[in-house]
């Protein structure tokens, strides 16, 4: 499917000469940008004052006013679009909730965004108040609102903009499993995105329209195969892999990285980036060049005053919570993504053992933490609950549960299933210990489970500890949502993880082995 992918990491000339009526556009564009308003660290999470006035931090949305002010400035002709996931990630978004991202994105005047999962995080209520707030559309071309009343009227699929002198379709596109990662309620119904981008282009084509951009949340691998199975897309701005793309060597792929003749790109998340990406169309609407790169918002862009204030102002409510110390780590505690969710990590650990821990007097074998709840690294020395709570920051409550071996082997195989997408249901565990073979096919992948020292029985009830979103279905755990005794309003899991913390503090992180990769 993929073996027209062209990779070319500078610019891409389509065809030899330039036409007559060429059009040329700037598309700025962000995506999971998960709340972090305020400048973070080179782990993704919270950065002190001391390191920002040294210019040892990234992002936050007021270095973000002036990248994106300077990059319009270099083009005469631009727009600013979102990959979604603006939503949840800091105790900005658990107090504010949409209010304070639908105020920075009408400032910085976005053009559009789509919708992410983690924008149903709190249900189509706090989704709507945020479509309201904003001065721009918010997109999403898979999915069946029409049964909602608080979105049917609100969410389009698609979009079309005049833009210096031209029309261009925009297509919101949203993660199909956005049921299992998300809570947008039983009247919401998620479609195929292939078929459903490919309904909207040959809608917008119809209306004349051959500038066509999806904005998509669904990650690199499936925008490679969204690009590779339509026709008519020019360009898909995507999210939610958090994918860095460009020359870098952590790279995932070149920006843009080509599929026939699609541009696909991608900037990473956190607000780290600003992508920019120039594209020329021939008259035909058939890109001729495409090149750029994710521009690094690092400490030399210096921050917007007025929007500093501002933020500091909204940050007053949170600053008891947050500044809290907790407990000291002797060493960087590990929640990048890029390692939970493919192998075992420090973070995994701490969690899970936490979990094990809290309800050790409650006949419970094992703890369950998909890696997908894990959000960030804790830096070494001292932790404070907001950078717990930047970890952990979805208002998960412990559940506990009972379910046989059996269950257990199929809960496993589902958090391996996606691993070459790096999707967040693999676990990290405590109190047992398993090998994933990822060269085998899903569902064959598990192998040598332990608990207690003992091999998995498949006909024994095992008791179990997770956190409430897993335990109820969540990431495609569906076979946890028949446990016997299932506890789903324990205490929250940042809470928890807190009082380890306190407990074991100064906390050493560490892995020991407990899940192996072959």
């Amino acid at each position: 499917m993929l073996t027209r992918l062209l990779t070319t990491s500078a610019a891409i000339t389509m065809i030899a000469g330039a036409a007559a009526a060429d059009y040329s556009l700037t598309i700025l564009h962000t995506n999971d940008f998960h709340a972090r308003f305020e400048p973070i660290s080179k782990y993704d999470s919270g950065c002190s004052a001391e390191d920002n006035d040294a210019g040892d931090c990234f992002g936050g949305t007021a270095r973000m006013v002036n990248m994106v002010a300077d990059a319009r400035a270099r083009s005469n002709n631009s727009i600013l679009v979102d990959g979604g996931d603006q939503f949840q990630g800091t105790l900005f978004y658990t107090y504010y909730k949409g209010a304070m991202a639908a105020e920075f994105m009408n400032l910085l005047n976005y053009t559009a965004m789509t919708v992410g999962n983690h924008e149903f995080d709190d249900g189509p209520e706090v989704l709507r108040g945020f479509v309201d707030t904003v001065n721009f559309p918010v997109l999403m071309s898979n999915a069946d609102i029409s049964g909602e009343p608080l979105l049917n009227d609100a969410i389009e699929k698609s979009t079309i903009i005049e833009q210096g002198g031209d029309r261009i379709g925009l297509i919101g596109l949203t993660p199909e499993n956005t049921d299992e990662l998300a809570s947008p309620g039983p009247n919401v119904t998620f479609l195929p995105a292939i078929a459903s981008v490919q309904a909207e282009v040959d809608r917008l084509t119809a209306e004349g329209v051959t500038k066509i951009i999806v904005l998509s949340h669904s990650g690199y691998n499936a925008d490679l195969e969204i690009a590779a199975a339509t026709t008519g897309v020019d360009v898909i701005v995507g999210g939610h892999s958090n994918t860095l793309l460009g020359d870098d060597e952590d790279a995932a792929g070149p920006y843009p990285t080509m599929v026939g003749d699609t541009a696909i790109v991608q900037a990473y998340a956190y607000g780290k980036f600003l992508g920019e990406l120039n594209v020329t169309f021939d008259d035909m609407g058939v890109i001729t060049e495409a090149s750029g790169s994710p521009l690094l918002i690092d400490g030399t862009i210096p921050e917007d005053e007025t929007v500093k204030a501002r933020i500091a102002e909204l940050a007053i409510p949170l600053d008891e919570i947050r500044n809290e110390v907790v407990a000291e780590a002797a060493d960087v505690l590990t929640g990048d993504r890029a390692v939970c969710r493919a192998m075992e990590c420090s973070m995994g650990n701490l969690i899970a053992d936490a979990m094990l821990a809290r309800v050790a007097d409650q006949d419970i074998d094992i703890a369950l933490q998909n890696s997908g709840g894990i959000r960030a690294d804790i830096d070494g020395g001292e932790i404070t609950k907001g950078e717990v709570l930047t970890v952990l920051p979805f208002q998960n409550t412990l559940s506990t549960f009972f379910i046989t071996g059996e269950t257990l082997l199929a809960t496993l195989e589902n958090a391996a299933s996606q691993h070459e997408d790096g999707a967040g249901r693999f676990l990290q565990v405590a109190g047992m210990s398993y090998s994933v073979d990822v060269s085998m096919e899903p569902g064959s992948r598990i192998s040598d489970v332990m608990i207690g020292g003992e091999p998995l029985d498949m006909a024994k009830q095992y008791g179990a500890v997770s956190n409430n979103f897993v335990r109820n279905g969540g990431d495609g755990f569906s076979m946890l949502r028949d446990a016997k005794n299932a506890y789903d309003f324990g205490p929250d899991l940042a809470d928890v993880t807190s009082e380890y913390l306190r407990d074991n503090s100064p906390y050493q992180p560490y892995t020991d082995g407990r899940i192996n990769m072959k």
